[in-house]
């Protein structure tokens, strides 16, 4: 197994802890994240998640601010990489910057944008329904 520049392995274990960083108040509400903070960028058609790991909740938000850049960093919502196999999508690391990896295999139906809508938000709303609110 290969490492990454960041000392973590190539390939993300199901048990591995994720992190979606919330940057946007829409995305969240006092219970959870919502769907709408894991739908892919229209751009790449991928979201962007940083590997948490075990690290303390220190470390979580230095990625966070990093991951944010000039946004606001509100919090993050974090889930096992086995969530992303349940919503049928995967994840691959994608460093640099260190820890970054992606949600890709979005469905994406470019005839039908309702239906490609209504499916990305089934797989988001399962990732959402697994995750764990951190806020900062």
């Amino acid at each position: 197994m290969a490492t990454l520049p960041s000392g973590l392995p190539d390939l993300i274990r199901e048990h591995e802890d994720l992190a979606r960083f919330l940057t946007q108040s829409s995305h969240f509400n006092a219970l959870m994240a919502k769907p709408s903070a894991f739908l892919p960028s229209r751009k790449d058609r991928e979201t962007s998640i940083s590997r948490h790991g075990a690290d303390p909740v220190e470390a979580l938000w230095a990625i966070g601010r990093i991951a944010a850049g000039t946004r606001p960093l509100y919090g993050a919502a974090i889930f096992k990489a086995l969530a992303i196999k349940t919503a049928r999508l995967d994840v691959t690391a994608d460093e640099p910057p260190p820890r970054h990896a992606v949600i890709h295999g979005w469905p994406w139906i470019e005839n039908d944008p309702e239906l490609q809508k209504a499916k990305q938000l089934e797989a988001a709303s399962v990732l959402a329904s697994q995750s764990a609110l951190v806020l900062c």
